[in-house]
């Protein structure tokens, strides 16, 4: 008998690939030696991952100035996409309901941002007569750490350029940071031009591929869906939250309410820390407008409202829309904060199930780390994969 090519080590006959074929380890194969087919030791393919993943992560803090507002035009063209789907069932033609879309999308996005640039306006505008009480209450905090001990010198370096006119001054420098981001801004709306316009065809592209590729568009589809159905559930639960928060802060008497509402709307999308980026701004005007009294307010009320509304009742119906559990959730809106910045945090969830879909549901292989990541492992045992027709049964 002849020896076979390229050194690989003769087969022992039909005894072993039975025992193959009954997925039995081989001899060769133990103890992280490389497999019979010639793959890589478990281990080496384990370590080549992570540092593909180094690699990958490193990439997208570098391009975070692009990855971020594609991603966000991305989104906005899969929460608003049911729109054209619905104008074309209504018979209209694609480019009527492609151009309606376009408006619709433009004509609210140009919206939140007046009146994002006329509160932060007013902001700077009410701060510069709060310069007396902002005095004196940075007077009874020095005495306060006089009191507890801390010695002139650290005091006077702690407190050394705090005054109105730095807070006034901050105020300034974010509505310049944002008109210097028109670069940005034109970035986003090109981009959503041509997502919209591409989107038209995109499902008959997806057809097309299902037969050959069914777990492929099943992942894609499952990524819309869940990602639609958590902007709707966040939106919604987002405007109860800021009307509530618009009302209570102006019976309570706090300045520029409404600018603390659209805020409470926005911080809303950030999973479980959002509420307090929100909270931050209003109770600090209503310690210079009210003392220490309207400060306790603002805070047990806002405590009230948005724990109950964004930590008890939403997230049932998140998680339901997501699937993740609440600790995947806080570990990936880390991660993608420190990749993307603050917008990475915004789209911490939707690019989590991206990442889901790309990784888990686009490989029936990867079928166990649904168990990793949702709610309820048993849920995630008797869920199909997407693609799949059939239902697992548990044993």
């Amino acid at each position: 008998m002849s020896s076979p090519a390229n050194g690989a080590a003769p087969a022992d006959g039909p005894a072993e690939i039975a025992r193959v074929g009954a997925g039995e380890t081989l001899p060769g194969a133990r103890n992280g030696a490389a497999p019979p087919g010639g793959g890589f030791p478990r281990g080496l393919t384990l370590l080549l991952g992570v540092a593909a993943a180094v690699i990958v992560v490193a990439g997208m803090r570098a391009t975070a100035w692009l990855i971020g507002p594609l991603f966000l035009a991305l989104i906005i063209v899969i929460a608003a996409h049911p729109v054209q789907g619905w104008l074309r069932r209504r018979g209209w033609p694609v480019w009527a309901a492609t151009l309606a879309l376009i408006l619709v999308v433009y004509a609210a996005l140009l919206a939140l941002a007046v009146v994002l640039l006329v509160s932060v306006g007013q902001l700077a505008t009410v701060l510069p007569q709060y310069g007396a009480q902002f005095d004196a209450l940075l007077v009874s905090v020095q005495q306060t750490l006089v009191g507890l001990g801390v010695g002139p010198e650290q005091i006077r370096a702690a407190t050394a350029g705090i005054s109105v006119g730095s807070v006034v001054g901050a105020v300034g420098g974010i509505v310049s940071g944002l008109s210097g981001l028109l670069s940005v801004v034109v970035l986003i709306l090109a981009l959503l031009l041509f997502f919209i316009a591409d989107a038209a065809t995109f499902g008959d592209r997806l057809d097309s591929i299902a037969a050959d590729r069914p777990h492929i568009v099943g992942a894609l589809e499952s990524f819309a869906r869940g990602t639609r159905s958590y902007l709707v559930v966040t939106a919604v639960f987002g405007a109860i939250v800021a009307v509530l928060d618009v009302a209570a802060l102006a019976v309570i008497g706090v300045p520029l309410a409404v600018l603390w509402g659209v805020l409470a709307f926005i911080t809303n999308f950030i999973p479980n820390i959002g509420f307090v980026f929100g909270l931050v701004p209003p109770a600090i005007l209503a310690l210079l407008s009210g003392g220490w009294p309207m400060f306790v307010t603002v805070v047990v009320v806002y405590c009230l409202l948005n724990v109950v509304i964004q930590s008890l009742i939403q997230p049932r119906y998140t998680g339901k829309s997501v699937g993740l559990s609440a600790t995947v959730t806080f570990v990936t809106l880390l991660f993608w904060a420190w990749v993307l910045g603050p917008l990475g945090a915004l789209l911490a969830l939707p690019m989590t199930l991206l990442a889901k879909a790309l990784l888990v549901d686009i490989d029936p292989r990867a079928r166990w780390a649904e168990a990793l990541l949702r709610t309820d492992a048993k849920e995630a045992a008797t869920t199909p994969a997407p693609g799949d027709t059939a239902v697992p049964v548990l044993p």
